[in-house]
């Protein structure tokens, strides 16, 4: 992997945090929606469009068990960390101001697994994936440590772990994948399955949670045919 894609996984998702001091105290929830609209068509059109056949094209039959396993471990994560991943910002109840542990550390988890299919070659289309789905998702996490009045300085230092994880989840698996011990390259598709799920999990839920009221949104609809079209025209070149 290039230098600039670990900087770009890295950048987005630390930076994506951090911009939470400088939007402090306005109404940025418009704003959050189209973001997370576009980077959710993106994810969804990269997974159908790239992922999922990459996956099987080592004729793997098991690769849409370990899909349907990554869907339902994002569902399991999500009891963690209360939807963070596609955005969800929850204001702590009054009187009941407690470190989101749990939040942080699910967060964590999700983003090392996506790390992970990256150091067999899934690097174009998924690091982008991956950046951009990180900025609503770091955006979120600072929102909900500065709600719950984390000091500054320690929300710094989780965006950084946050920030710092899909890169440790490619050097683990490159580790591994070059080790003698470890034969790690035979099972990157069903890692790649995991991550599959996890995606179609959190793009369509974006997807559809981004409506409200179901009601016609010009502005998502754009954001939603850009998200699409970027995937779809760098796969239409590549035939």
């Amino acid at each position: 992997m290039r230098v600039w894609q670990l900087l770009l996984l890295f950048g987005c998702a630390f930076l994506g945090g951090m911009s939470i001091f400088l939007l402090k105290g306005k109404d940025n929830t418009k704003l959050l929606k189209l973001v997370l609209s576009f980077s959710g068509a993106f994810l969804f059109a990269i997974t159908v469009l790239h992922l999922i056949p990459d996956a099987y094209h080592g004729n793997d039959n098991l690769v849409g068990v370990f899909i349907l396993g990554g869907f339902l471990f994002q569902i399991v994560l999500e009891q963690f960390s209360d939807g963070v991943e596609h955005g969800h910002i929850h204001k702590p109840h009054a009187g009941h101001v407690v470190f989101p542990f749990a939040i942080l550390i699910s967060l964590c988890l999700h983003a090392f697994l996506e790390g992970m299919p990256l150091a067999q070659g899934y690097q174009n289309q998924l690091v982008f994936g991956i950046a951009l789905h990180h900025i609503p998702a770091s955006f979120a996490l600072a929102s909900v440590m500065l709600a719950n009045k984390v000091t500054k300085n320690k929300i710094i230092a989780c965006l950084f772990l946050f920030a710092i994880m899909a890169p440790v989840g490619y050097f683990f698996s490159d580790t591994l994948s070059h080790s003698t011990v470890w034969n790690l390259q035979q099972y990157f598709n069903r890692i790649m399955g995991i991550v599959i799920g996890i995606f179609l999990h959190i793009s369509t839920t974006i997807l559809f949670e981004s409506s409200e009221g179901h009601r016609f949104n010009l502005k998502k609809m754009v954001v939603v045919l850009l998200g699409i079209s970027i995937p779809l025209i760098g796969f239409l070149i590549e035939l």
